[in-house]
């Protein structure tokens, strides 16, 4: 229904030179479609106060309403040209007017809570890209089409804006930071398996991916269809489920969106760095009973916030499942992509965040992911599944192996992860999958290599020298061959 309609955006986007990269086109397309959200919300929200007899205070002002200055409409409902705004004049309202008045939401919110904190949060960290104002009255046109009134419009919307973040992070660079493949995050919760009443973390939550398929988990199941739930239970899933903090602006903006395009009216989401949080500070009711991650690959902090960590690294990565382990409640859920080299890297830091690993948690299994998993990261990754507050005894690996090299054309899907669920269920042994008993491991390295025992191992390399005397022997050999048919002729 609306499919056409968000290409036409991308289109107009296209041609304004404002806007150059997929996250632009992204970025542009987030903002306005979170005002016409919250213009049908209010609508919404208005006709059922009037319903019941009851006044509806708007939080948008009569002055800066969606069809006041996006979508003028005449008493029969059409579009009217004559009051809206173009050209110059839009682009004047637009950076003069609308987004410093939605900025100063944040000043009058009375909590970090509220829609309305969340509004002013969102316009103090974005910007409009238009330079035409006649683009952007195409784009305001095309946007006004868009409905959020039924749950099948809503859900519409969320798989289209789910495409354009994917969209996003196959552009590469920048852009594959905020998306993790989500056959590998819906296994991930399966293998979790969180319950409504429980709390959902992702500390470096980017485009909020694992937060939006957690919630799809709870609200409609492992296979997709609509489960019963009760008044309190849809209350617990809006209000006190899901939890995330994301450091940089655009992401926490596409956040926000994808959240609400997924049924969370307003997101737990912060806009802070979290590594700037001293572990020291952590109280129990700091804690959550799961949590689901992919952390930054590579990034590295400055001295001052590795003070913050008891292990001091300025690997980013390590610095998180500090952070991660800390902020479970005992008895908690960890599931937490990281590079495969955390397993078996010898620096001090890595040895004994492995310890630390091992020590406080029960790291119950390891999934062992295909490069090209994450597009663009150059980098191979692992997921470790780990329970807070009991020691490890015995680790279960699961070597992934599409069978197929991976890539654009040919992403990860949940066919691929089909087998790891169901075999990690049990633990149970296969070609591709393996236990390893803690006591086992080199108690001074903690290494925890992937090594399937499996597998035949592959031929070790051969030394330089010894390739190039087997050389020189073959020419030899062929020298000899050749003069006995120089003979013979």
């Amino acid at each position: 229904m609306f499919e056409q309609t968000f290409k036409n955006i991308d289109d107009v986007l296209w041609k304004e030179s404002g806007c150059t990269t997929e996250l632009d086109y992204t970025e542009q397309t987030s903002w306005m479609l979170f005002l016409k959200y919250l213009d049908d919300l209010e609508g919404e929200r208005a006709i059922e106060a009037e319903l019941i007899g009851k006044p509806y205070s708007f939080i948008i002002d009569a002055e800066h309403h969606w069809s006041r200055w996006a979508a003028p409409k005449k008493s029969d409902g059409s579009f009217d040209h004559d009051t809206a705004l173009i050209g110059d004049d839009l682009i004047a309202y637009i950076d003069n007017q609308l987004f410093p008045y939605l900025k100063g939401f944040k000043q009058r919110a009375s909590s970090p809570d509220t829609i309305e904190y969340k509004i002013g949060e969102i316009f103090s960290e974005i910007k409009s890209k238009f330079q035409s104002g006649y683009s952007l009255r195409d784009a305001l046109e095309l946007m006004d089409q868009l409905h959020f009134r039924s749950q099948k419009e809503k859900h519409e919307l969320s798989h289209l804006y789910e495409t354009k973040i994917k969209n996003m992070g196959n552009a590469g660079r920048n852009g594959g930071e905020y998306y993790t493949p989500r056959p590998l995050i819906r296994a991930m919760i399966k293998v979790t398996k969180p319950t409504i009443g429980e709390t959902i973390y992702d500390g470096a939550c980017g485009s909020a991916g694992f937060l939006c398929e957690s919630h799809d988990y709870l609200r409609y199941g492992a296979e997709g269809k609509a489960l019963e739930l009760s008044t309190r239970q849809l209350q617990t899933l809006q209000t006190k489920t899901f939890y995330g903090r994301e450091k940089k602006s655009l992401a926490y903006v596409i956040a926000i969106m994808n959240l609400i395009l997924h049924g969370i009216d307003t997101p737990n989401i912060i806009h802070t760095n979290t590594l700037a949080e001293n572990l020291a500070d952590v109280q129990e009711k700091d804690r959550y009973d799961i949590i689901l991650a992919n952390p930054p690959f590579g990034g590295k902090e400055r001295k001052e916030i590795q003070q913050n960590f008891p292990i001091k690294t300025g690997e980013t990565a390590f610095l998180f499942l500090q952070h991660f382990i800390k902020f479970l409640k005992a008895g908690g859920r960890g599931a937490v992509v990281i590079k495969n080299t955390f397993l078996s890297n010898s620096d001090n830091a890595s040895k004994a965040l492995r310890q630390e690993l091992l020590e406080s948690c029960n790291l119950h299994t390891v999934l062992d992911c295909p490069g090209g998993t994450f597009l663009g990261a150059g980098v191979k990754t692992v997921v470790l599944f780990f329970t807070k507050g009991e020691p490890t005894k015995k680790i279960w690996y699961y070597q992934l192996d599409p069978g197929r090299n991976m890539g654009k054309t040919n992403p990860l899907n949940d066919a691929d992860l089909k087998e790891f669920v169901e075999l990690q269920a049990d633990f149970a042994d296969s070609e591709q999958s393996w236990a390893v008993n803690a006591e086992e491991l080199d108690q001074s390295t903690f290494d925890l290599s992937v090594k399937n025992p499996n597998q035949e191992e592959e031929a070790p390399l051969r030394e330089p020298q010894e390739i190039l005397s087997e050389i020189a022997a073959l020419d030899v050999e062929s020298a000899k061959v050749l003069a006995s048919i120089r003979n013979l002729l």
